[in-house]
This record gives structure tokens, sequence and C-alpha cells, in this order.
């Protein structure tokens, strides 16, 4: 029977450690499929239980030298810290070293009557130390080259034994210049240790986000047992459970009340900012904060199903789909080392020849030109090329708010022509508020309606006596015969006078009279909810779904860089034109059903444009799953999440601009970094081989090489940091 695996990894650093681990694990007998995502430093793998069981894998992958980290996500980001620290230390370590190195080397070539013969022992006492220093490089390297795994470790190891065996002839033949030989080593070394140590950090900070959202959901929770409150931890407690949550707590598991009333916020969950009124039978969701009062939850979901463990579980999950420039670099680099140690050998064979037949060079050129061509060749940074920008993209995406769920985002984004808005609850506010007043007798026509309404839960209602509140308004108390027909209105008595408020028809069967015309004359878009006393018609109060504040300088900012905004929306054509025309949005389909949205999105695709979707309803997620990209906000639907690329987590609608820009700024930074990397190894493979190049100074142009891509990829960043701390 199949089944599947996912499994955490530490110690990746770029795509030759993704295609090591990946070839490993497909050799494990009973895997049929493995994925490695090397943001997130998981693997999927489709599996034969009976063979290929979670310790075999897991053996496999220590083997290899990477570690097996905690799936459950805050103690996986412990370990990564505690990793992190350990790189460090070694970072530290070699630097010191390498540092000490370099200032002998220095003197040496200065000519330095005081650098030998010592010197040349100081390094190789070096060079021993940073061989045992990177001696698990080494071991991963032996077990790679077992199972016929050509990576980065088997050529760095190839590369440092050699030089350091060629730094050893030196000890002996004033020909062979030991202490660059040795000076190779320790370069080398240090440098694969920085890189390790700069892909830890990388991934890991940009994994804070996911880190603060998971930490809104409480580790504990008070729960009754036998008629008694114990505390436990969230994965041990069951559906049907109750719990209890006291004023100033987070609720931590998903449920519903059964006992209690409490204002709870549930910006940081759903992004609305007021708290939300929660009584019995009301959904309660974890992460959100109890402001007041003592609230009894009945647990409906386990902890790995919460809203904040889904969202966080969609973001870490692993992605087959790649961009199309990733998957061309990994065919690269599946036969860059088989080319490079080629190269080498055809290098020392070469000259071997020519000083054999032509008399041309001698035995020590042959070994320079190999050496330095595999110095060279260190693929370190071709390998980190994409994954920096990539992740360095998944990182400002979210520090911004925005969790990137793929890749393949990163390189569509860049080319969006038209985004695709749903109305409701992205670019209006998605709840109704009084938008205005009209009636020949205004004066008290909002705080009338009010002292009726205050009994009402339906939403108009709601909205009428929360804006009387706003406005702090002398509502009457304590109407008399209160009575409301469900979805229609309410009417009661205040003081000696009779009073109706609800829709224009509900009015009309109750014996109140509405001037001709009076309805035709209101604004597109405005919802009117009547008010009368005593049979007279008093005015009408207008309600509607506001446009958010940003939602127009969003489509105009969209237009200034070539984008087309476009609006669909099941709503009806008056209201939605109504809304386009305010924010400057000339193309709108209303009415439309959530295959019909997917329709339309299809026609615009027909049409040769990359589409982007921004929805968060049930009925969006069709469009969504249609889009190019498809982004929701967190307060949205759960399937809507679902079927996006990308969520917005703090409900701002400027995030939008922010997604394109970093999907444009990620595939631009990772085409700069690829064209340096290519550079370097392009020109400085075949340099190398003509033995006219130092394997010390192949290790500085490696060296810049890296320092090129990582500079590159996080200088920009850095520097605005910098002005902005400044």
């Amino acid at each position: 029977m199949s089944a599947n695996l996912q499994i955490a990894i530490g110690g990746l650093q770029c795509s030759f450690c993704r295609q090591s681990v990946a070839r490993a694990l497909r050799k494990v007998p009973g895997v049929h499929a493995a994925a490695v995502n090397l943001a997130h430093e998981e693997a999927r793998i489709d599996h034969d239980g009976a063979e290929a069981t979670p310790v075999r894998v897991a053996q496999t992958l220590r083997s290899l030298g990477y570690t097996i980290r905690d799936r459950e996500k805050l103690r996986s980001f412990v370990q990564a810290e505690q990793e992190i620290e350990e790189e460090r230390r070694r970072l530290l370590i070699a630097g010191l070293i390498a540092g000490s190195g370099l200032v002998m080397m220095i003197a040496q070539w200065s000519g330095s009557a005081a650098a030998e013969p010592w010197i040349s022992y100081a390094m190789a006492l070096g060079a021993v130390f940073m061989l045992a220093w990177g001696r698990r490089f080494l071991g991963m390297a032996w077990v790679a080259a077992r199972r016929g795994i050509l990576n980065q470790h088997v050529l760095l190891s190839l590369s440092a034994l050699g030089a350091f065996a060629a730094g050893l002839i030196g000890l002996f033949r004033p020909s062979f210049p030991a202490v660059d030989f040795f000076g190779a080593v320790v370069l080398l070394m240090s440098y694969h240790i920085l890189s390790s140590f700069v892909a830890g950090v990388v991934r890991t900070r940009a994994s804070q986000a996911v880190r603060k959202l998971l930490e809104l959901q409480p580790a504990t929770a008070r729960v009754v047992r036998d008629g008694e409150e114990v505390e436990l931890p969230v994965a041990n407690i069951s559906i049907g459970e109750t719990l209890r949550v006291r004023p100033g707590e987070r609720i931590p598991l998903d449920g519903r009340v059964v006992e209690g009333i409490a204002a709870v916020d549930e910006s940081m969950v759903t992004g609305e900012p007021l708290p939300v009124t929660k009584q019995p039978g009301a959904a309660a969701i974890a992460g959100s904060m109890n402001t007041d009062g003592m609230l009894a939850i009945q647990v409906d979901k386990p902890s790995t199903e919460s809203f904040v463990a889904r969202v966080a579980r969609e973001v870490e999950a692993a992605k087959a789909l790649k961009p199309a420039i990733l998957v061309l670099v990994e065919r690269i680099l599946a036969v860059y080392v088989p080319v490079v140690l080629g190269a080498a050998v055809a290098a020392l064979a070469g000259w071997l020849l020519a000083a054999a037949v032509f008399g041309v060079g001698d035995g020590q050129r042959a070994l320079f030109a190999a050496l330095s061509v595999l110095v060279m060749g260190y693929p370190c940074a071709l390998g980190m090329a994409t994954p920096l920008a990539l992740i360095r993209g998944g990182g400002e995406a979210a520090a911004r708010g925005i969790l990137v769920r793929s890749a393949e985002a990163f390189q569509t984004l860049r080319d969006v022509r038209v985004v695709v808005f749903d109305k409701t609850g992205t670019l209006t506010e998605g709840k109704p508020r009084v938008v205005g007043t009209v009636g020949t007798v205004n004066e008290g026509l909002l705080a009338t309606a009010a002292a009726l309404e205050r009994y009402s839960r339906h939403p108009l209602a709601v909205a009428i006596h929360g804006e009387a509140q706003t406005l702090g308004l002398d509502v009457p108390d304590h109407p008399e015969d209160f009575r409301e027909a469900p979805g229609r209105g309410v009417s009661a008595r205040l003081g000696a006078s009779h009073v109706l408020v609800g829709s224009p028809r509900y009015l009309q069967e109750n014996g109140v009279a509405l001037p001709s015309g009076s309805q035709t004359e209101l604004p597109a878009g405005a919802t009117p909810v009547g008010v009368a006393r005593d049979g007279r018609l008093l005015g009408f109060i207008l309600l509607g779904d506001s446009a958010r504040p940003d939602a127009a300088r969003l489509v105009r900012e969209l237009r200034r860089r070539g984008i087309e905004p476009i609006m669909v929306t099941g709503d009806n054509r008056r209201t939605a034109e109504a809304l386009a025309e305010r924010l400057g949005i000339t193309r709108v389909y209303a009415q439309a059903l959530p295959d019909e949205k997917a329709g339309i999105l299809r026609e615009l695709q027909r049409g040769g444009a990359r589409v982007a979707m921004v929805g968060d309803g049930i009925n969006d997620a069709p469009a969504l799953m249609q889009a190019d990209i498809g982004v929701a906000f967190d307060a949205g639907t759960d399937i809507a999440i679902e079927s996006a690329d990308a969520v917005i987590m703090n409900h701002r609608l400027g995030a939008i601009a922010d997604v394109l820009d970093i999907g444009r700024r990620s595939y631009a930074k990772t085409v700069q970094n690829l064209a340096v990397a290519f550079a370097f190894n392009g020109i400085g493979i075949p340099l190398a081989a003509t033995g006219l190049l130092q394997p010390v100074w192949a290790m500085a142009a490696m060296a810049a090489s890296i320092t090129a891509v990582l500079a590159n990829a996080f200088g920009g960043r850095l520097i605005q940091r910098s002005a902005g701390a400044s």
C-alpha cells in the first residue's frame, strides 16, 4: 500500500543538496517518488510503507550528513536556531584560521625574511585543522560518492584534499608553493562553512513570520474533565471536550461557545479590527483573544486542524512545481560536477601528454591545472544563486505580511498584466455601514431607528445602532411591544408613537405610503432602510459596503505600472458599476456565478494575458485556481485560502502592489545571480585548465563569485535597513 511521508531536514544549503537528497531517497527500496523543498527544508516521499519505513528514510538522510527535525513546527524552529548557533561557532573559528592564514600568505608574498621556514608548517597545521573542522563535509562527500551521487561536497573534498596533498609535496619541493596550496584548503573550507551559515540564516529568518503565526495558538489549554479544570497540551485535547478561556487569554482551539458572553478580538486571525461578541452557539477561532468575560468552548477541531495550524501547514507544505528557470538550473547542476571532474582530468592528462610529446610544460603544471579547475569549479555560487533569490523574496514578502506558497509564483508575478478583483470583502470593507440619510424629516432619524435596532442581530440593524453609538446620539430607551419580522424589519412603541424600521416593502405591507419614485432616486449601490412614525415615512437610512480606503490608490498604482484592474462580482450591475466608477475601474463583470468567474479568467488568459485573481470567498475559489496567480486574504474562507498562491495575512489591500514588486525583484535577482555565477565559472574553468592560474588564485576567484552573489542577493536590503536605521 502506498503512503506519504513528510519529513523536515536540517543542513540543506543549495540546489545541489536538494538534488542529492532527492536522488538518495529515490534509491531507498520502496520509495516511488521524492520531492525536496529547499526553502522549507522538507521532503515529501511517496513510498511503500512495508520497505521504506520512516526509520529507514531517516537513516538514509543522516548517513548523508543531514539532520532530522521535529515535525512540530515550533520545536523545528528551535532546532533550526540551535543549528544556526552551531554554524556560527564553526564560522567564527574558521574565520580566525582563515584570517591568520591570509596574513601569513601576504607575509610570504611580500618576501619577508621572517616568513620562512616556519610559515609553511603553520599553514599545514591550519589546513589539517580545517580538514578536521570540516570533516562532516568530507563524510558527506564519501557517503554521496558511494551512492553514485556527485555533488558539491564531492567536488569540495577532491579540491581540498588535492590541494592538501600538493601542499605536503611543497614541504619537500620548493617549486610547489606549499603556503598557497595549504591556503587554498583553508579558504575553501572556510567559504563552504560560510555558505552553509548564510543559507541557514536566510531560511530561518524567512520563516519567522510563520513562527509568529504559530505562536498565536497557545501550547496548552484548560479543559474540563470529570468536573475539574486541568491544564493540558492542546495536542492531547479531543473533539467534544470543553475548554475554559479567561479574559486576556487566546483561544487555544477552534470550537463553539457553549457558555458565557465575551468580546473577542479576532483581528490577528480574521483581519476584522472590532471585537466580536461571542455567546452560546458562536464559532470560536484559535488564536483570537478573549478581551472580557469567561467563555466555555466545546472543541470541534483538533490542534492540527485549527485555523492557525492549517494556514501554517499550507505555507510550509512542499510544492512539486518549480519555475522554469529553476528547472533549467537544476538540469545544468545535474551534469555540472561530472563536467568539472572531466575538465580536471582532461587538463591533467592534456598537460602530461603535452610534456611527454611536445616538451611543453611538466607534471607540476599539469597538477596545478587540474587542482585549479577543481577549485575554480566549486559550485557554491551557482547552486545558491536561484534559491537565495527566491528565499530572499519569501522572507521579504513575509516581513510585509504576505505568505507566498510556491516558488513558481515569483516567476509568474513578473509577467502579470491583469489583476481581477472580487468586490465584496476585497475592494470593499465586506460589512454594511451607514453611508447617508434621505428624507424630508431627517432630525432624529438615525436615533429613532437605533432605539429599535439595538434589539436586533440583523447585520443592517447592527450597523445602524453602531453608527448611532459612534456619533454619540441620544438614543431613546425602552421601546415597548418590540416585534421583529426576520429579514424584513422591526416595530415597537416609542412613547406615544408607533415606529417601524425596515425595508421599503415591509413599510408598505404595514400601511406606510411611499412617495412615487422615492426608491429610484436613491444613490446606486445603497441599501435603503425606511423609518416611519405613526404611518408616515420619516425618511431612509442608506447602508452600503463602503470601498476600502486604499482601493482607489491601489487601482491608480496598478494603472501606472501598465496593469489593468478588472472587477468581477456576483452583485448586481448597478451597484458594481457605481463602485467601479468611484475607484477608476473601467471593465466590470457583474452578476457572475463562481464557474462564470473562472470562465472570465480563461477568456482573459486566452487573449495572452497573465492574470492574477484577488478574492476571499468560497465563490472565488474556482477563479483563484484558474488564475496564473491567486491571491487571498487571511480573513477569507478556508477554501479560498487553500486555492491561492499567496495569502495576505494583514488584510492590507496595498499588499497586492507589494507582492507584484517582490515577485519582479526576486526574478530579477535570480537572473542576475545566475549571470554572475555562470560568468565566473564559465570564464574561470577554461582559464584554470591552462595551468596559468594557481589554485590559490582560483580560490580567490571562486570566493569573489560567492561574495558577488551574496552581495547582489542581500546587499541592497542591508543598505535599505541601514538607511532606515539612520
